[in-house]
């Protein structure tokens, strides 16, 4: 853009523009570098961080969202309170485990998922079980479509 041949007061818009926007990524790289510098000190943010998908964002969303997790008596506990535990229909002797209960912190619900989603991408064991899922999923999905049509 700087090569571009225009009329002076083009030109020095143009330039203000493009000095504005130099000075706001300089900010932003500032504040990036004092956030990570204040996360990396924090052991739970470099905890979560040690995860494959989790970044210093992810990390620092994640904490903020549980607050603390003493609060919660097992890992059960906390999934169903995120909204990542399997729905369950039970009738009788029949059981049917659906989708996510969707319940809980919308937040932590998704920055978990796009966390598993990076994650699977970059871990070969991950995807792996990933495939597995979805395979069985996609199943469940075909067979109950041809029991809504009977």
């Amino acid at each position: 853009m700087k090569s571009l041949e225009l009329s002076e007061l083009d030109r020095l818009m143009l330039d203000n523009y493009l000095m504005h926007l130099e000075s706001l990524d300089a900010q932003i790289e500032r504040v990036d570098d004092e956030i990570t510098s204040k996360a990396s000190v924090d052991g739970e943010v470099r905890i979560l961080m040690s995860l494959t998908g989790i970044s210093v964002y992810s990390a620092l969303l994640i904490k903020s969202e549980i607050g603390t997790i003493e609060r919660f008596a097992d890992y059960k506990k906390l999934v169903s309170w995120a909204g990542l535990a399997p729905s369950l229909h039970q009738s009788g002797n029949v059981e049917y485990h659906g989708s996510i209960t969707k319940q809980g912190s919308t937040m932590l619900r998704w920055i978990m998922v796009e966390a598993a989603r990076v994650a699977s991408n970059h871990d070969p064991r991950l995807r792996a079980f990933y495939e597995r899922v979805k395979q069985r999923v996609g199943i469940r999905r075909r067979w109950l479509r041809w029991l809504t049509r009977c």
